[in-house]
């Protein structure tokens, strides 16, 4: 998610520092995002290879990289969490950020479930925290969540809403609940067609024909699970119910974690609720 974030960004005629404690994922992250901006350029300027280069060349040239956060803060404006969704692990890592960052500088988490006031809690720019919440895969992807706490600035928002128009993106503002908009509806939703399934409701293939061809949508519930990511959707719902354990659309489904248990993670693995 970090380099498609980076790579939106710099085409867009921001200058990035792309972190990683790893300098190979960096070495990867920069590649994966040239090979990504060469298929751009191809789309964008067809037969003009001189326009090509000087668009891929420009975008890359935008795009640093550096394993330690603490020492690229000084000359930031705007920081971007993406790293693993671990609350202890946030916490430690805007502890650090805080105490070397100027006061003006704004920092945001694109954390897909965490409560952003949370992860906010440990700096002393709480005024100043707030959520990007982009989507998979950056580049395509055109929604943006803006999470808005409690103590979040009407100057911090417009800027983050400024942000997101200069990225391109279609911004939306939202408070800070769980699974902000978009993962708070689709979500639910996910599971309950699981347990639909559970009840012997009806098979996979008529749940996801069901809502294809009877809601319009896309792709249906079980195999959409499969693409989120099995794993991904059943961490989300387990953080949601302990931390809300009275809501019920909130249980991990028992089939849920039954094939999570089994490896069985969807499309990244193989199998899921259907095999690829």
């Amino acid at each position: 998610m970090g380099s498609g974030i980076a790579q939106v960004a710099a085409q867009t005629g921001h200058k990035v520092t792309l972190v990683d404690l790893d300098e190979k994922v960096l070495t990867s992250s920069t590649s994966r995002i040239s090979k990504s901006l060469s298929r751009v350029a191809k789309k964008k300027f067809g037969d003009d290879a001189e326009g090509a280069k000087s668009f891929l060349d420009t975008t890359m040239g935008a795009i640093s990289t550096s394993t330690s956060a603490v020492s690229v803060v000084q000359e930031t404006d705007l920081v971007i969490e993406a790293i693993v969704e671990n609350m202890g692990i946030k916490h430690k890592l805007f502890t650090e950020l805080d105490s070397a960052a100027p006061d003006n500088v704004i920092f945001a988490s694109n954390t897909s479930s965490l409560p952003i006031e949370e992860i906010a809690s440990v700096t002393n720019r709480k005024d100043r925290f707030g959520g990007l919440h982009f989507f998979n895969p950056v580049p395509m992807m055109k929604l943006l969540e803006i999470v808005k706490t409690p103590q979040l600035s009407d100057s911090t928002l417009d800027q983050l809403k400024a942000f997101g128009k200069a990225m391109g993106k279609t911004s939306v503002v939202c408070s800070d609940t769980p699974g902000f908009i978009v993962n708070r509806l689709l979500v639910p939703n996910l599971a309950e067609a699981i347990k639909m399934k559970e009840r012997g409701v009806a098979s996979t293939e008529d749940i996801d024909i069901a809502m294809r061809l009877g809601a319009g949508h896309p792709m249906g519930p079980l195999q959409l699970a499969d693409y989120v990511g099995l794993d991904t959707c059943l961490f989300i719902l387990q953080g949601w119910n302990e931390k809300y354990p009275e809501i019920e659309m909130f249980k991990p489904p028992a089939t849920l974690e039954k094939l999570v248990s089994e490896g069985k993670l969807g499309v990244k693995s193989g199998e899921g609720f259907y095999k690829y």
